[in-house]
Parts: C-alpha cells; structure tokens; sequence
C-alpha cells in the first residue's frame, strides 16, 4: 500500500460583501508541491487581472509582485495561507491549506461484488 502523501488543497470562495450571504464555493484543485499551490492562485490573478477594476487589479498585482514570496515561504513551512481581493461588491478569496492525502485502496487485487458486473448504465433511448 502506498503511503500518505503531503499536499496542499487549495480552494476559491467568493462572496457579495454588501449584505449578510454566504460564500459561494466556486473552485478546488489538489497541489502536490508549494510552487503548484500558488501558481495555481497566480495563473486566476493574471487571467482575471484584465477585467478587474483599477483597485482589484492593484491589489491582484501586489500579490503577484510582493506577496507571493511570503506565500510560498509560509507554504513551505506547513501554513494555511489566503489571498484576498475586493471587485466591486465581490470579495474573491483563494486558500491554500497543507493536508495529507491518503490513497484510495487499490481494488486490482480484491474481488469486487457480483452486482458490480451486472450494472448497466441508464441509455436514453
């Protein structure tokens, strides 16, 4: 069996700040190494820098510059990080959290269930 692996699951949550909801989930991804964690928040910042206005686009970019090595050393230290920033009433969050990933059992070598071999999938005929 395999042993646990360290990662890091990185997530993207925003939120409309002008009244009292909730954040709305709107991405994960599942990085092996500190460099794969944050790019994976620097490849969004620079592919919605664009359409941000002047303050979100400056707050973007400052994290890109100068924030991003503080990251990445926090990363490599086991530390949850997050990188904030505010477009219009939309607060965008990213988080960055080190885990353990367990692997799935391997099922080559055990003998699935009887039912297994009889599912079919559903045909929209």
């Amino acid at each position: 069996m395999k042993a646990p692996t360290r990662g890091y699951w990185c997530e993207c949550w925003t939120q409309d700040i002008r009244g009292q909801k909730l954040p709305e989930f709107k991405a994960s991804f599942d990085a092996y190494s500190a460099p794969q964690a944050d790019r994976w928040v620097a490849v969004a910042l620079r592919t919605i820098s664009p359409a941000l206005d002047p303050d979100a686009s400056h707050e973007a970019w400052e994290w890109l510059q100068n924030g991003r090595a503080d990251t990445r050393r926090a990363l490599h230290r086991m530390q949850p990080c997050t990188v904030t920033i505010t477009q219009a009433h939309t607060r965008i969050t990213w988080t960055i959290r080190p885990v353990t990933y367990l692997p799935l059992a391997d099922r080559q070598d055990a003998q699935l269930p009887a039912c297994a071999y009889a599912f079919r999938p559903q045909t929209t005929d």
